[in-house]
């Protein structure tokens, strides 16, 4: 509450200011009496001291008076709509709108919609010049679009007409002090995904955690590499990878690590949704999705990619032909991709080779040797677990060749027979157990 009590207070603070600038900017345009010559004059309000989250975000990108107008313009809707009142006047001369107030006219929605006109009027009214630097500094480079504050809509042309609208994700945080990320649904197909891991957690060979440092290297120096030093013409801004072996060796742990650590939402795309609702429909259900993706800079994880990137080599009629088009179109849109896109797959084979060659970096998770398997066993349950006092450690990394992933379907099933005795002790026949449990699952023994 203390967070929603801090956010009130400024988003009020915010709101007045606007009140003022409009008062003063409608009587400017209208030629009347004003205190001030120019909307400019009228100072934001100083959050230097102010610790709310909508604070935070305008220190933290240093919101100039234009960036901080239009931020707030996109929230007042969804705060007090009857501020924005004042622009359903009409023209009396012509018994309509002001078309220079710009905004959005909905049957289904009553009052004032904003646009980018809008705020070219509040700030510039009559002045071309003002216009049209506004013009040159408000495109989808400016900061609250490429951040993804405030959503463009990609059905249309970016320009005047563009609603101010504020990202369901930035409302959440200027609004409940938390971003409210997108949920999946059929017409979002992906989820995402989070750890409360480490980097220690994570147990693979020497070369696996070299080429994942190559791929959180991309994500640090990227930035520099492409803009301070103008190799944009020489490489594209996304990074492609592959992650391949089998189930349980750190793939999906990984792509959650990687983005725990660029501060990144990580997004994992359900392709068996893609593959048995999308065919035929991917550009127009996607779209939407990858635009979404782009501008929030996320982190795309694709799993189990062989569903819809493997070989297909047999065309038996015209809906394969037209799905191979679809794969091709969600390919062009990963290439395209600004940001890390991930492509995990059990066998490295069943990808297409012309879809491998795309890839900037492919990354073997292999199965761990029995040192790294050692070093498992002795983190998940020597870390957890009073163990029975003849369980050897040793003895088990040796002999059962077990992923990570194995391991810990093991130790949950020793947990839940500890906690049925009531003791936290894992007992040498619980792990021969669940050792027994997970080799079934493989049509093996011991």
């Amino acid at each position: 509450m203390e967070v929603i009590e801090k956010l009130a207070k400024t988003l009020q603070k915010e709101i007045n200011w606007f009140k003022s600038v409009v008062d003063t900017s409608l009587a400017l345009y209208f030629k009347n009496e004003s205190n001030q010559k120019s909307v400019y004059a009228i100072a934001p309000p100083d959050l230097d001291k102010d610790s709310s989250p909508y604070a935070e975000i305008v220190k933290e990108l240093q919101l100039g008076f234009e960036e901080r107008l239009m931020l707030i313009l996109a929230m007042i809707p969804y705060l007090k709509p009857d501020v924005l009142d004042v622009f359903l006047i009409k023209n009396q001369n012509l018994n309509s709108g002001f078309s220079e107030f710009g905004g959005i006219n909905n049957a289904n929605k009553p009052g004032f919609t904003p646009t980018l006109e809008t705020a070219y009027f509040i700030l510039g009214g009559y002045n071309l010049t003002t216009r049209l630097k506004l013009l040159a500094t408000t495109n989808t480079e400016n900061i609250l679009f490429k951040k993804g504050i405030l959503e463009i809509d990609a059905q249309q042309q970016f320009g005047v007409h563009q609603k101010l609208q504020i990202s369901s994700e930035y409302y959440g945080l200027f609004t409940m002090g938390k971003k409210h990320l997108p949920q999946y649904s059929t017409i979002f197909p992906a989820n995402q995904i989070t750890t409360a891991l480490k980097w220690e957690d994570l147990v693979v060979a020497a070369a696996i955690t070299e080429a994942i440092l190559e791929i959180k290297d991309w994500l640090k120096h990227s930035p520099k590499i492409l803009k301070e030093w103008n190799f944009e013409n020489n490489f594209k801004k996304g990074y492609r990878a592959l992650f391949y072996g089998p189930s349980g060796t750190g793939k999906t742990l990984t792509a959650s690590l990687l983005g725990k650590e660029t501060n990144r939402p990580v997004y994992r795309v359900d392709l068996s949704l893609v593959v048995s609702k999308y065919i035929g429909e991917t550009e127009k259900n996607l779209s939407r999705f990858f635009d979404e993706a782009q501008q929030k800079d996320w982190i795309l994880f694709f799993d189990e990619a062989d569903a819809l990137f493997g070989k297909r080599t047999n065309l038996r009629d015209a809906h394969d032909r037209y799905a191979n088009q679809e794969v091709a179109y969600l390919l062009q849109r990963i290439e395209d991709f600004s940001g890390l896109v991930i492509l995990s797959t059990n066998l490295k084979n069943n990808i297409d080779a012309a879809f491998t060659r795309r890839f900037q970096n492919m990354v073997h998770f292999s199965a761990p040797d029995s040192q790294q398997r050692k070093l498992l066993w002795e983190h998940l349950f020597k870390e957890n677990f009073e163990l029975e006092s003849f369980i050897d450690l040793d003895d088990l990394a040796e002999r059962y060749e077990l992923t990570g992933g194995e391991i810990t379907e093991v130790l949950r099933y020793c947990a839940l027979q500890a906690a049925r005795r009531n003791e936290k002790k894992v007992l040498l026949n619980d792990i021969i157990t669940g050792i027994r449990s997970v080799y079934r699952k493989q049509n093996k023994t011991i």
